[in-house]
């Protein structure tokens, strides 16, 4: 049997006639009930409080089981985020370096053209230097032949100071034409 205070109250004990007196009998009973009660309260309060921080450290368990999953998935995250940032630094600087010589090769391209272009006027630069030395060459024999042919019908000295007066320098004609 289990011992409650009520029990405990009002438990009964023979008498007899050397027994034990029944006032400080009770008396102790009483006083044994009362604490014995208070001893069962305190219990049950203890029980409660040991219930309710049982349930609060398994809350604090779960949140702590969060925070580590989140530190975890935070962790990964970051790894993933630094492992997707330098790759795309590495494919912008790829990038940038096929950009650059694609660049570098169109310069050449461009320069080359324009050297071939340089060569080609400067041939055509020569070309049209010696057709003009030859039209202004032409040009020359043919005013030389004309004011010979007219010098012919005048007077011998006068021949001789027309002839003196035309000497053409062809070269520096085409050098003030151009």
């Amino acid at each position: 049997m289990k011992l409650t205070p009520e029990n405990i109250k009002s438990q009964e004990f023979s008498k007899s006639l050397r027994g034990y007196n029944t006032e400080e009998v009770k008396a102790y009973l009483e006083k044994l009930a009362t604490e014995f009660e208070d001893s069962l309260n305190e219990n049950e309060e203890i029980k409660e409080e040991i219930k309710n921080l049982s349930e609060r450290v398994t809350e604090f368990i779960k949140m702590e089981k969060n925070m580590q999953d989140t530190l975890a998935k935070a962790k990964e995250s970051s790894s993933r985020s630094l492992e997707s940032s330098q790759k795309q630094s590495e494919l912008v600087i790829k990038e940038a370096e096929i950009k650059a010589s694609e660049i570098i090769k169109k310069a050449k391209e461009n320069a080359n053209e324009i050297r071939d272009a340089v060569i080609i006027l400067r041939e055509e630069k020569d070309l049209i230097i010696s057709k003009l030395k030859a039209m202004v060459n032409s040009q020359v024999n043919l005013f030389e032949s004309k004011v010979q042919r007219a010098g012919d019908e005048q007077e011998k000295p006068k021949k001789q100071k027309a002839k003196d007066e035309f000497n053409v320098d062809v070269d520096d004609i085409v050098d003030k034409l151009l």
